[in-house]
């Protein structure tokens, strides 16, 4: 395979900041703009702000890990980098399309690469109905809050909620109560990723509602829709020996 030309982008961290000085005082680089491949330093966090930066022109993302988890990363190494650019492997994800909305009446729009969530605004718990493909699931869920999460977000929010860890390509999506109260021993559920789940927010002057996707925050809504953007492909890049599904397996084997 021919070598791919890169871009470098850094999160603003002195660690990143400093990764980037150095990998450009050895390799030729270029802009985001003329690059087959983007090379983001950084951690999880700085891995979605890249993946929703370049959304619309699909380039291909390889993470290198200059944070904390580096769930999302590969190991961080400057040397022969081109040759791992070059024997990476591709995975790749759709995101949520979230519409909400709100209290005026108004419908917002965004894309979500890890999960759609609910929350509560106020110190009174949320009261929500779910809908799947048109049927109500739960008339009434008593909670914080819930949250529908992609197989790669499935190990961030999702997990911290004791949501279930997905593997990627398993064709699922999952739905994930936060702190239920009623019913108290529902712990969510697995939908097909063709499934469009809705959710009404009941009293929602009472008990008002945000929703956010990923960075977007709508507040004060009345309804939201998630469902699977089969239309936009986001493309991961990962060493071989460190791939994300592997990841995703050892993560589920973790004292």
């Amino acid at each position: 395979m021919p070598l791919k030309s890169f871009a470098l982008v850094a999160a603003e961290t002195d660690e990143a900041k400093a990764a980037l000085k150095r990998i450009e005082s050895r390799y030729a680089t270029v802009s985001p703009e003329q690059a087959d491949i983007i090379v983001a330093l950084g951690g999880d966090g700085f891995m979605l702000e890249t993946l929703h930066r370049f959304l619309d022109r699909g380039t291909p993302i390889y993470g290198m890990n200059c944070g904390t988890v580096g769930f999302l990363m590969n190991a961080f190494g400057e040397d022969g980098l081109p040759r791992r650019l070059e024997a990476a492997q591709t995975v790749r994800l759709h995101p949520l399309a979230m519409t909400a909305r709100d209290v005026t009446g108004a419908e917002h729009r965004a894309l979500a690469i890890n999960e759609v969530s609910l929350l509560r605004e106020t110190r009174q718990a949320a009261k929500i109905a779910i809908r799947i493909d048109g049927v109500v699931r739960l008339a009434e869920l008593i909670c914080d809050g819930v949250l529908v999460a992609t197989p790669a977000g499935s190990t961030a929010y999702n997990l911290s909620a004791y949501g279930p860890i997905l593997p990627i390509g398993s064709g699922v999506l999952a739905l994930t109560p936060i702190s239920a109260f009623r019913p108290r021993r529902w712990r969510g559920a697995l939908l097909p990723h063709t499934a469009e789940a809705v959710f009404e927010i009941l009293e929602h002057a009472k008990r008002p509602v945000s929703a956010v996707a990923d960075f977007t925050e709508i507040r004060d809504v009345v309804e939201v829709r998630v469902r699977e953007e089969r239309g936009v492909a986001l493309t991961l890049l990962f060493d071989p020996e460190h791939n994300l599904e592997e990841r995703i397996l050892r993560e589920q084997f973790l004292p």
